[in-house]
């Protein structure tokens, strides 16, 4: 059979969207400056699905700071993976001064999260090892795990006994020469919810094993300093390899890992995705170091964060929608309903209340639920925030049909 003829036949989950609703539900174009206000359609919106954090992608002293970085190196230095002649002062100093800020001995600059991580598990486990990872993990790590000549195993999400169980198996069958790498979230993404970081790292007592976490939401959003997950939960410590993003609080392309020396060179040498890939653009790196440093200097943006947070939070509970209990900014609306549903409220937010929310319905959640994100914004306002709970209010006969009919059945 021919391969395309094939391809016509098996869309994949997505592909009715990527047809029928190419532009709308999948690849909208938001325009104009990055911020809680932008045009979708030619209309102004409030936007919920932005993962800008801090609100710093379109702060002025960033603007200034690509244009001029942008004016200094162009977008083609340097040449070549950094290996070889991809290398360069800002590229160091940039990971300097992301393990300071994350308080381990060293970091790797990546160019991209999603590759980054699937990269570093592969490196990292080989097929003597064991590979455990937590139901709920994020595709990069389904992914990474996919690459992985490791055995590999999930446990049941942030269950304990489940990954006991998962580790008593893999030390029974350890040989000499195997290890065990559990890896988890720092903070799960459509949920919301935190890894239990600190109940892992103190089976480190109990069985032979190295963490790592991915904590892509957690970094400069949680912490008292922005260090993420770890240091929330008092185990930053126990944390082997910390993977970080900036596509999440830092608004940019590139991701890094932090951890101790001897592992650092290790993966510096064997990160197949950064060895044969061309280095992050100068103004990118320029701009990740100017980005961090507003950052540190603005501990209120993650105080006004959490503001934010909690008032859409508690405005839509009160409203009677069912927010998932996320420890994070992350805010989770679920409701019963088909994919169809899920259209319905997204476009009945969007065209008739000027209120751009993303939905998901099966396969990316269960059969039968609708899960609305909110991503709150350290910029979003006051006036944001009633302008969105209003919009909610007023769409609870369809939010909430499938409820009603199955409360009447």
């Amino acid at each position: 059979m021919d391969l395309f003829d094939k391809l016509e036949g098996r869309p994949g989950p997505l592909g009715e969207f990527t047809s029928d609703g190419y532009g709308y539900y999948t690849f909208p174009k938001l325009e104009g400056p990055i911020g809680p206000e932008m045009k979708f359609n030619g209309k102004d919106v409030v936007v919920w699905s932005v993962n800008d954090y801090l609100s710093v992608g379109n702060h002025p002293r960033i603007r200034k700071a690509d244009k001029e970085a942008a004016e200094k190196y162009g977008l083609s230095a340097p040449m070549g993976a950094r290996l070889m002649t991809g290398n360069s002062d800002e590229h160091e100093a940039l990971e300097r001064e992301l393990a300071e800020f994350m308080h381990k001995p060293e970091a790797l600059l990546l160019n991209y999260g999603y590759q980054g991580i699937m990269s570093v598990i592969h490196a990292l486990v080989d097929r003597n090892d064991f590979l455990i990872y937590d139901e709920l993990s994020h595709a990069c790590i389904v992914d990474g795990k996919q690459l992985a000549m490791a055995e590999t195993s999930v446990f049941k999400h942030n269950d304990m006994k489940s990954l006991e169980k998962q580790l008593e198996r893999a030390t029974r069958k350890m040989k000499p020469n195997s290890s065990i790498l559990v890896v988890t979230e720092g903070v799960f993404g459509m949920t919301g919810d935190l890894g239990k970081l600190k109940e892992i790292v103190a089976l480190k007592e109990k069985y032979p094993f190295r963490i790592l976490v991915d904590d892509a939401h957690g970094f400069g959003t949680l912490g008292k300093d922005g260090s993420g997950a770890g240091t929330q939960l008092g185990c930053h410590d126990g944390i082997d390899i910390y993977f970080g993003t900036f596509a999440k609080a830092v608004a940019l392309i590139g991701a890094f890992v932090a951890t101790e020396p001897r592992v650092n060179e290790f993966l510096k040498a064997n990160t197949r995705s950064q060895i044969f890939a061309k280095s992050l653009p100068m103004p990118i790196v320029v701009s990740a170091r100017e980005r961090l440093k507003l950052i540190k200097e603005n501990p209120q943006w993650r105080e006004k964060l959490w503001e934010n947070t909690k008032k859409l939070r508690n405005g839509l509970i009160e409203l009677g929608y069912n927010v998932l209990p996320s420890e994070s900014p992350v805010t989770p609306v679920l409701t019963s309903g088909s994919t169809d549903l899920c259209q319905e409220i997204m476009k009945e937010m969007r065209e008739k209340h000027g209120i751009f929310v993303s939905g998901v319905a099966y396969p990316v959640v269960p059969k039968g639920v609708v899960l609305i994100r909110l991503i709150p914004m350290t910029g979003h306002t006051d006036e944001h925030i009633k302008k969105t709970l209003d919009a909610f209010e007023a769409i609870k006969p369809i939010a909430f049909r499938n409820l009603s009919e199955k409360m009447m059945a």
